[in-house]
């Protein structure tokens, strides 16, 4: 992905990235998913109570390194993984996309999610709320640095599992 004349990441080139990442992991291509990732990168999910907790000193529904994270794509693509067999059927909708900020290569890009989930004896679940980036401008494209989902539900229990990558 080239950016723009400016150096300057836009808010067009920031909503193909995430419409991209969106189709990956929606069609359960996680290992090219993988690749959009940083060395550094971090997965995280705060609590619905505390949205702009801190992993440091909040207990997070996850807080995953670049290593945790391949590890859990590992276990997740694994056939005997029982939470995921068969796989759901996932479909994400990304809206209202805005670049935040940018300083030197790395932009702050947020955006709002819907994903649809479709499992085989379970009732259709929704998970509604936003997604906040770090992503690193490359010469191989964007990357991501930080993926923070917060999901706006008030008690997560009716959300069932969250086996797959949100």
């Amino acid at each position: 992905m080239q950016q723009s004349a400016a150096g300057r990441l836009t808010r067009a080139e920031a909503e193909d990235f995430l419409y991209f990442e969106a189709a990956l992991l929606d069609e359960w291509r996680l290992k090219e998913w993988l690749e959009l990732l940083t060395p550094d990168a971090t997965y995280l999910i705060p609590p619905n109570d505390k949205p702009d907790g801190d992993p440091r000193n909040t207990l997070f529904i996850i807080a995953d390194d670049a290593e945790r994270i391949r590890q859990r794509v590992i276990r997740v693509l694994d056939p005997n993984c029982h939470a995921e067999a068969p796989r759901s059927r996932l479909r994400r909708s990304i809206s209202n996309v805005r670049v935040l900020g940018q300083e030197g290569d790395l932009a702050t890009v947020a955006a709002n999610f819907i994903c649809h989930r479709y499992r085989r004896h379970e009732r259709i679940r929704e998970y509604v709320g936003g997604l906040t980036y770090q992503l690193r401008i490359t010469a191989d494209g964007l990357k991501i640095r930080q993926r923070r989902i917060v999901i706006d539900a008030h008690e997560l229990g009716s959300l069932g599992s969250v086996s797959f990558i949100l």
